[in-house]
């Protein structure tokens, strides 16, 4: 519900200072925030991935060749590796409009700008946090059991919320026009 409000405030300033709008979209790297996004979707597949292995009863990697040899825990440590870079990317963003002069206080656009992506990048912190919490888990019991991958399947459908609100947060904040 408060992403839905956020997205209200995107539209509701959007439809009431359209120039505003116009120019301080124009400060945002869309290139960057692209790619940025694709690591976050990726995340999404490695993290799903992890969930196949926990499926599997295999938290660890297993001799072999091919992506079912990795465990659960590899493909959770690239899924935060992934979230790690995804936030770090936001965080160079956020200095990068700041230097360019749009600073959180700087007009509504920036304060909404700056909540709502900032909201969304307190979600994929808990992620991560969840993510170190599942690995620890898997490392902490002496057999891997279904509760454990219960637990796996939990923390991947919180990453693909996450990811889906992302996706549509950069639709709205990066394309629309």
């Amino acid at each position: 519900m408060f992403f839905a409000g956020l997205f209200a405030i995107y539209f509701t300033l959007r439809s009431t200072s359209p120039e505003l709008w116009a120019d301080r979209t124009q400060l945002l790297n869309v290139p960057f925030a692209l790619v940025n996004t694709l690591i976050l979707i990726l995340s999404s597949v490695t993290c799903q991935m992890g969930v196949f292995a926990a499926e599997r009863m295999q938290p660890y990697n297993v001799k072999g060749t091919g992506w079912k040899t990795l465990g659960m825990v590899p493909w959770f440590w690239i899924t935060f590796a992934l979230g790690g870079i995804f936030v770090s990317g936001q965080i160079w963003e956020y200095a990068t409009l700041v230097a360019e002069g749009m600073p959180i206080s700087a007009d509504p656009y920036a304060s909404a700008f700056y909540l709502t992506t900032g909201f969304h990048a307190l979600h994929v912190t808990g992620g991560l946090v969840a993510f170190l919490l599942t690995i620890g888990r898997a490392y902490a019991v002496k057999r891997f059991r279904h509760k454990e991958a219960t637990t796996a399947i939990v923390v991947s459908y919180y990453w693909h919320f996450v990811d889906v609100v992302w996706i549509a947060l950069f639709a709205v904040i990066y394309f629309l026009k």
